[in-house]
C-alpha cells in the first residue's frame, strides 16, 4: 500500500497539533513526495525525543501507515541536533517536525 506523501501528511500532522494548542513546525522541508518524516519532541524539561522512520521491510506486512521508533528518548537535545545534522548530509531529502510537548505520545504508531 502506497504511503501519504510526506508534505500533506507534514501539513496535517502540523496543522492538528497547532489547532490542539501545541506547537509545532516543520523545521526542515524535504522531497514533497517520499521524503523520511523525523519528529523532534522538545519535552520543555531541557530533555528531547527523536521519532524516525521504520524500514518497510521491518514490517510484516506494509499497512500504509506511518510507523515510528524511538531513536532516542529523553536525551540531551544537543545530542539528537547532531543526529539530526548527520542524516541531513546524507538524506538532503529529510522533513523534520519540531514539536513542544511535556509527553511523548504526538498521535503516531511508536512500534
Amino acid at each position: 500500500m502506497q504511503l501519504l506523501r510526506s508534505d500533506i501528511w507534514c501539513a496535517a500532522f502540523v496543522r492538528r497539533h497547532n489547532d490542539l494548542g501545541k506547537l509545532c513546525v516543520i523545521a526542515r522541508r524535504g522531497d514533497a513526495i517520499a521524503g523520511q518524516i523525523w519528529i523532534e519532541i522538545d519535552h520543555l524539561d531541557g530533555t528531547a525525543t527523536l521519532l524516525t522512520p521504520i524500514s518497510t521491510a521491518a514490517q510484516d506486512e506494509p499497512t500504509g501507515d506511518r510507523l515510528f521508533q524511538r531513536r532516542f528518548d529523553r536525551a540531551d537535545p544537543a545530542d539528537i541536533r547532531e543526529r539530526i545534522a548527520r542524516e541531513v548530509e546524507f538524506d538532503p531529502d529529510i522533513w523534520i517536525i519540531s514539536i513542544d510537548s511535556r509527553g511523548s505520545d504526538v498521535g503516531v504508531d511508536v512500534v
